[in-house]
């Protein structure tokens, strides 16, 4: 369960950004940045359910997912639904393919930040070990 923890919190922490994110910014800017963190939120909860995922392995997952919600933007069911607040933060209302890149973006900084976490913990591991 400790394991989770830092991947719970970089979630709530995500979500917080987006929202901030969304309410402070107009444009381009707020649009893209909410969708990079859209995946990276995705990607949080792919290591909370599973925490001993590879990083790629986690952003490939939530990149996957990511893409699957956009491209169903494509059918007329994400616009209906769109009246619901929930519904449409989850499942957003029109296709939009700039948005496939942002998800990379989002995913692979995600998969760099833990990365660069798990190998700095492997450091200090061997060291202690020394």
């Amino acid at each position: 369960m400790r394991a989770r923890l830092p991947y719970a919190a970089a979630a709530v922490a995500t979500v917080a950004a987006g929202l901030g994110v969304r309410s402070t910014w107009d444009g381009a800017f707020a649009k893209y940045a909410g969708s990079a963190l859209y995946a990276l939120l995705i990607f949080w909860l792919v290591l909370v359910v599973a925490p001993r995922t590879r990083p790629l392995v986690a952003a490939a997952a939530a990149c996957a997912f990511s893409w699957a919600v956009e491209f169903f933007q494509l059918t007329p069911i994400p616009g209906e639904l769109s009246s619901n607040p929930v519904a449409r933060l989850v499942l957003g209302s029109t296709f939009n393919a700039p948005d496939l890149l942002w998800y990379a973006v989002g995913a692979l900084a995600g998969a760099g930040v833990v990365s660069l976490a798990r190998r700095q913990d492997r450091r200090t591991t061997v060291a202690a070990d020394t």
